[in-house]
């Protein structure tokens, strides 16, 4: 399985790859969601995307509506990871096209408990 992290903070994108990693994922990472989109032109489709809200160039939340317009994620399961913990974020995230929506910050757990509720890992 392959897993796509977004995020501006380089600290905070290894530790989720890593988490990642130990779950059998093969991890791609960008720092922004224009980098992503960079990164994901001409390749396969993750199984899971995990996007920060706030960051420069292009956010999450424009990542994501990205994402949900073009046919080849359709697929793609996508996790909104981030510090944004306003309702309505979180209602405008899952409407756009999010599957699930993990607060920073988070445990190893928390992360792998809404992997398991995508289906994306095993129950702890």
């Amino acid at each position: 399985m392959r897993a796509l992290v977004v995020d501006d903070s380089r600290a905070i994108r290894a530790m989720i790859a890593r988490m990642l990693r130990e779950l059998g994922y093969a991890v791609t990472q960008a720092g922004d969601g224009r980098e992503a989109l960079d990164v994901l032109a001409g390749s396969d489709a993750p199984e899971l995307a995990l996007l920060d809200w706030n960051m420069p160039v292009m956010d999450g939340y424009a990542l994501l509506r990205e994402l949900r317009a073009d046919p080849r994620f359709r697929a793609t399961r996508i996790m909104m990871v981030t510090t944004e913990t306003e309702i309505e974020n979180m209602q405008s995230a899952l409407a756009a096209g999010a599957d699930e929506y993990l607060m920073k910050p988070f445990t190893w757990d928390a992360l792998r408990e809404k992997l398991a509720l995508l289906g994306l890992a095993d129950a702890a």
